[in-house]
C-alpha cells in the first residue's frame, strides 16, 4: 500500500532523504532500528555529546508532517545552549496548548520521552490517570523527578535486550585477523549520560526538585493534545474558523494506506453528497479526534451491539460514542462521517471499514508492518505502478 499522505513529497525529498539516511546508517551501523527509531533519528535536529535529541518543533513536524524540513546537517549543541534552552523553558503553572511551538527549537526531547509524548497522543482522557499512576510508584499522588526517569530506565533496558540480540551476529562478522572483536558504535540514541531535558526542566524546575500532581500531569497531557490537532486544523482552515468538509476528510484519510484511487473514491463520493457544506469548527473536530482515542472501546460496543456484523445507523453511532466517550459528537460531523464511509448511501455505516481506516489516522502512520517512507517507499510506488501495468489489458 502507498501512504497518501508521504507521496507526493516522497519524490521531492528522496535524494536529500537518501544521504541523510545513508548517513544515519553509517553512524548507527550495526543496529537492526524499528520504525519509531527510524523516525527519531530521520527528525531530530540536534545532538549533545553524541547523543541524539528532537527539539520540540522536531516533534511537532514528526506527528504532522511525512518528512523532516531540508537540512545540511544536525546541529550540535553546546553547555551554553543548554544554558539557553533552560531559561526559554516555562513553569509547569504557565503551560499552554502552544508551549511547543513557543519553544520551537530552543529545547531537547530525548528519545524515550519521545516515545511518552507519542502514547500521549492516543490517551483518552480515561487514560491519564492510568498513566500517571505507573510513573507515581510509590503511590503517593505525586511523581518526582526519579519515579519519571523510571520510564528511561523501562525503556532503555529492554531497547539494550534487543540490540544486543541483534547484534550477536554483527559482533561476529567484526572479527579480525586477529581474532579480536572490534568495538561496536555506541548507540547514539540512548546513552548513559543524563541531560535536563525540556520535558524534566517542565516537570520538575530548574533544580528538579519539585513534584508533579495528577492535575497538572492531566493538563500538559491535554495541551498536547490540544496543540497537535490545532496545527493540522490550522494546516487547513487558514485562519477562518472553520475547515471544509472536504478538508475534514482529508485530514482523517492523510496517514491512511490506500490506494491512490480508493482515496480519490472516498473524496469524490463525499463532494456528490454534499455540494455545499456548512463547514466543522476546531470544537467539532476535536472532539471527534477525541473520540478516536477511545477506538477501542467504541469497537467493542459495535460488536456487542450490532448483531452478525450489520452496518449501523447514525443514532446508534451517536449512542455508541457516547457510551465510550461520556459526550456527544455534533449531528453534523457524523453526518459527514457516514457521506464519506457509507459505500451505497443507504444511512448505514460498515463499522469494520469505518474502524480500520481510523485506526490508520489514530497511529498516524506509524504502524510499522505498512509504513514506507523514502527510499523503501519509492520502491514501493514504482512496484505498484509496474504491477498495474502488468494488469493492464492489452490494446492489440
Amino acid at each position: 500500500m502507498v501512504n497518501v499522505a508521504g507521496t507526493k513529497q516522497t519524490l521531492i525529498a528522496v535524494v536529500d532523504e537518501v544521504h541523510v539516511e545513508k548517513t544515519d546508517e553509517q553512524t548507527l551501523r550495526g543496529l537492526k532500528l524499528n520504525h519509531r527509531e527510524r523516525r527519531f533519528i530521520k527528525f531530530s535536529s540536534v545532538e549533545y555529546q553524541g547523543q541524539l535529541y528532537m527539539t520540540p518543533q522536531d516533534f511537532i513536524e514528526s506527528v504532522t508532517d511525512s518528512e523532516p524540513r531540508p537540512r545540511l546537517k544536525r546541529r550540535v549543541l553546546t553547555e551554553r545552549d543548554l544554558e539557553r534552552f533552560m531559561q526559554e523553558t516555562p513553569l509547569l503553572s504557565k503551560g499552554s496548548p502552544d508551549m511547543f511551538r513557543t519553544i520551537f527549537d530552543k529545547g531537547i526531547i530525548s528519545y524515550t520521552e519521545y516515545l511518552f509524548l507519542l502514547s500521549i497522543l492516543t490517551k483518552p482522557q480515561t487514560g491519564f490517570r492510568i498513566a500517571f499512576n505507573m510513573f507515581d510508584t510509590d503511590g503517593n499522588e505525586r511523581v518526582d523527578k526519579e519515579e519519571f526517569l523510571v520510564l528511561e530506565k523501562i525503556f532503555s533496558t529492554a531497547r539494550r535486550d534487543r540490540l544486543n540480540r541483534a547484534l550477536e551476529g554483527a559482533v561476529k562478522q567484526t572479527e579480525g585477523e586477529d581474532g579480536e572483536v572490534e568495538e561496536v558504535l555506541e548507540d547514539e540514541l540512548q546513552k548513559s549520560h543524563v541531560v535536563d531535558t525540556t520535558l524534566l526542566l517542565h516537570f520538575f524546575g530548574k533544580k528538579g526538585k519539585q513534584d508533579l500532581k495528577f492535575e497538572e500531569f492531566k493538563m500538559f497531557m491535554e495541551n498536547l493534545q490540544t496543540e497537535v490537532l490545532e496545527i493540522e486544523f490550522n494546516e487547513f482552515s487558514k485562519g477562518l474558523p472553520a475547515i471544509t468538509e472536504l478538508d475534514f476528510a482529508k485530514i482523517l484519510l492523510r496517514y491512511t494506506y490506500l490506494q491512490s484511487d480508493q482515496y480519490e473514491m472516498y473524496l469524490e463520493r463525499l463532494l456528490d453528497r454534499i455540494p455545499e457544506g456548512r463547514g466543522i469548527t476546531f470544537t467539532e473536530f476535536k472532539s471527534f479526534c477525541q473520540f478516536l482515542n477511545t477506538l477501542d472501546d467504541f469497537a467493542i460496543a459495535m460488536r456487542m451491539y450490532t448483531l452478525a456484523d450489520q452496518p449501523i445507523s447514525q443514532e446508534e453511532f451517536h449512542r455508541a460514542v457516547k457510551i465510550c466517550t461520556g459526550t456527544e459528537l455534533s449531528p453534523h460531523i457524523v453526518d459527514t462521517v457516514f457521506k464519506i464511509f457509507d459505500d451505497d448511501g443507504d444511512g448505514q455505516l460498515s463499522y469494520k471499514e469505518f474502524i480500520a481506516i481510523m485506526r490508520d489516522r489514530l497511529h498516524r502512520g506509524f504502524k510499522q508492518q505498512q509504513v514506507r517512507e523514502g527510499w523503501e517507499g519509492f520502491k514501493a510506488c514504482l512496484k505498484e505502478e509496474m504491477r498495474q501495468d502488468v494488469q493492464q489489458p492489452s490494446l492489440t
